[in-house]
């Protein structure tokens, strides 16, 4: 049946206006004016609430199969649809098998069928060694692959050198898939912090200098390459005079932030809080604000939530040891509310808040045909959300497996009321209304 919801305001492409979106099945097929409906669409007038393409999360540390105890695929997309992502992509660690060749893809589709909720794309994986394997994942449908500078945390996804990098990069190329990179590259640090539960000795031991050294050896490679390079979660300004350059260049570099590093600060970690670890580091306020410069410029692209969770006790939460606590933040069902409520005060406005949650990240992942929009012949992701709403967030609001982060505690701004997943409603009113619905969404193979 043709459908329609109407509102006020609704984000369609840069405008915000008031306008209907029509559905039939799981396709958008136009979106009008509120008066141009015809009547014998059933239609949804959500009043003045926001109405946005569904928010697509391209960074996710889902962990099935393998350490389901961290997260798995039902309560990870549940979180998902409960914060109006409708589309996620999972990374190819700290799952075992890691989704380094075909047969782990293979694996980890067996493992999710018929337990999403939300659609996920899936991340291969560069590790030394794999290169040969490349092709096979490309054929067997991930949207791209990621390699680490630096040690991943786990023994099975060793860092790649310069080398292993290049050859990765010349593969990918040809294959026409970005390379995702943890751009670290372990240096000298001085520590002059010795208390182990003081947040400043875990940052001076992670300094700004890893990541910029790590982003100039990509930007050689990627300008010898010319493969499309990606750094993930970048929480160093000092790296964005360098992007500009290689972006003014027109070398095939984008660049995601997280919402952590536009949210928190380092001067506002308490002692022993290690739910707020992550790597890299969360830095230092005046670095928060420069990052928030380069993504209203536009040399940061979008904003993920770099969602890595595990369990309560590997957080040490009874030493507060911030250099041996598990570094990763849970935050999959917060994107939207918690840049938000950064974002609006910054006077921020709605259309640029879709692009970075949606438009921009489905464009990278190569699922814009698809998602990321509210236009004709995409999928039917919408999210209604309210902006104006606020709440501190509970562990009881949470949804994802493990009832712990940094935002526990922390007023935020935003409440979703309803996702409609490919349209169908699967969320309204904090309650999941179906059965879950997602699909896995498998690229088209080499030079998609």
């Amino acid at each position: 049946m043709r459908q329609a919801i109407t509102s006020e305001r609704v984000v369609v492409g840069d405008e915000l206006r008031p306008a209907a979106v029509i559905f039939e099945d799981e396709r958008i097929v136009d979106v009008a004016r509120p008066d141009e409906v015809d009547r014998s669409i059933r239609v949804h007038d959500v009043g003045t609430a926001v109405v946005m393409a569904g928010l697509v999360d391209t960074h996710v540390h889902v962990n099935e199969p393998g350490r389901t105890e961290w997260e798995g695929f039902v309560t990870a997309t549940r979180a998902a649809l409960a914060g109006g992502v409708t589309t996620l992509v999972d990374m190819p660690l700290n799952c075992i098998p890691v989704t380094v060749d075909a047969s782990a893809l293979a694996t980890k589709l067996a493992a999710c069928d018929g337990e999403l909720a939300a659609d996920v794309g899936f991340w291969g994986g560069v590790i030394p060694g794999n290169a040969g394997e490349l092709e096979g994942m490309a054929q067997a449908g991930v949207l791209g692959c990621k390699a680490f500078m630096i040690d991943s945390g786990i023994d099975e996804f060793p860092r790649s050198n310069e080398q292993d990098l290049r050859t990765a990069m010349t593969r990918l190329h040809s294959l026409g898939l970005p390379l995702l990179v943890h751009a670290e590259l372990e240096l000298e640090a001085e520590v002059q912090e010795p208390d182990p539960r003081k947040y400043l000795g875990y940052l001076q031991s992670r300094p700004a200098a890893w990541e910029d050294a790590a982003i100039a050896l990509l930007i050689e490679l990627c300008r010898e390459t010319r493969c499309h390079v990606h750094i993930v979660h970048l929480s160093s300004a000092g790296s964005v005079p360098q992007l500009r350059a290689a972006r003014a260049e027109g070398l095939p570099i984008t660049v995601e932030t997280c919402a952590h590093y536009l949210c928190f600060s380092a001067e506002q970690i308490p002692d022993g809080a290690t739910h707020f670890k992550c790597a890299p580091p969360i830095r230092e306020q005046a670095n928060r604000e420069r990052l928030w410069a380069a993504l209203d410029e536009g040399v940061i692209d979008f904003v993920v939530t770099d969602h890595s969770p595990c369990t309560p006790h590997l957080k040490k939460p009874e030493l507060g040891d911030f250099h041996d606590a598990w570094g990763g933040i849970a935050s999959l069902q917060l994107g939207l509310s918690s840049v938000w409520s950064h974002a609006e005060p910054r006077g921020v406005k709605l259309p640029a808040l879709s692009n970075w949650l949606s438009a921009a990240p489905a464009h990278f992942a190569g699922l814009s045909d698809r998602k990321g929009q509210l236009a004709r012949g995409r999928d039917a992701d919408i999210v209604v959300w309210d902006p104006d709403a606020s709440k501190t967030l509970g562990a009881d609001d949470l949804h994802f497996r493990h009832k712990v982060s940094p935002y526990i505690g922390q007023p935020l701004r935003g409440q979703v009321l309803q996702t409609w997943l490919r349209g169908l409603c699967v969320y309204q009113g904090g309650e999941f209304v179906t059965s879950p619905t997602g699909k896995s969404l498998l690229g088209r193979g080499p030079a998609r």
